[in-house]
């Protein structure tokens, strides 16, 4: 996330554009065209395959091994691709090598931001429970690569290597809090206690994984994750960020959000709940 020319505090990226409307109305993505033919596993390739990605289940640069993990596996795409829609049946789990996803979901005939995923995401796990419907849809926010892994592989890949069934669990708590967290955003008035909310939050997962007992935070966040976490458009994100910056409750630099007192935005955050208590018995 960097500062605009007009200061509004988040620049205008890519994501934005494809992140209209009528994107899950898009083509899916032809799985011919998507990835070259892989021949359907053996009994020895369907052993083979776990140890093969075991070693990737984090994104990687390049060199012989990718490739080879590429052409078996990989499915390309470009912004704007429907990876899958929502009630499809779940025969492929996605591992995220490059670019970004954006899972929606339809709730009232209205499309709902879930979360922007990044290299090293899994995504449709569904698979795991052997052709569950989708319970979302899976939309590309720029050209990447993800390796697509079937329930056979998926399940092997679980079975014979803790390492990566610990990841998987680790990622699908995360997402539970996730989850929680946009509730409990939910349930604010405010639009300015929503983002702060939301940012206090990323501030207190950022210090923790950092192991640091200071009381500031860095962290990268697009505009779109903001308002997808927050269920605000992104203009309304941007502006309710640039509030801040100017009230220097926060900074912009290098891509990065940074907050250089994490309890003076906790304070912000209990004032503007008096505020709006105030607000309601009036």
């Amino acid at each position: 996330m960097t500062s605009s020319s007009e200061g509004d505090g988040v620049a205008p990226d890519a994501e934005g554009e494809a992140s209209g409307p009528g994107d899950a109305e898009r083509a899916p993505l032809p799985a011919a065209a998507a990835a070259p033919a892989r021949p359907r596993s053996s009994p020895s390739a369907a052993l083979d395959a776990p140890d093969e990605l075991a070693a990737h289940v984090e994104p990687v640069g390049s060199g012989p091994d990718l490739e080879r993990l590429r052409a078996r596996f990989g499915r390309p795409f470009e912004a704007g691709d429907v990876i899958f829609r929502e009630g499809e049946p779940g025969t492929e789990a996605y591992l995220l090598e490059e670019g970004r996803i954006r899972l929606i979901k339809k709730v009232r005939g209205a499309e709902r931001s879930l979360m922007v995923l990044k290299p090293g995401d899994l995504f449709g796990e569904s698979a795991l429970l052997g052709g569950a419907a989708r319970w979302s849809t899976a939309i590309a926010l720029s050209r990447g690569v993800a390796l697509a892994l079937d329930h056979g592989t998926l399940q092997n890949l679980v079975e014979r290597n803790p390492a990566v069934a610990l990841r998987i669990i680790k990622q699908l708590v995360g997402r539970l809090r996730d989850a929680e967290d946009q509730i409990e955003i939910m349930m604010l008035n405010d639009t300015q206690s929503k983002v702060v909310n939301a940012l206090l939050k990323l501030a207190q997962q950022s210090r923790a994984a950092s192991g640091t007992s200071s009381n500031g935070a860095s962290f990268a966040i697009s505009p779109m994750e903001l308002s997808t976490r927050v269920g605000l458009d992104v203009d309304t994100v941007k502006r309710a960020v640039q509030q801040l910056r100017e009230g220097q409750y926060l900074r912009v630099a290098d891509e990065r959000l940074e907050i250089p007192d994490i309890d003076a935005l906790r304070r912000l955050f209990s004032l503007l709940g008096v505020k709006d208590e105030i607000r309601g018995e009036q």
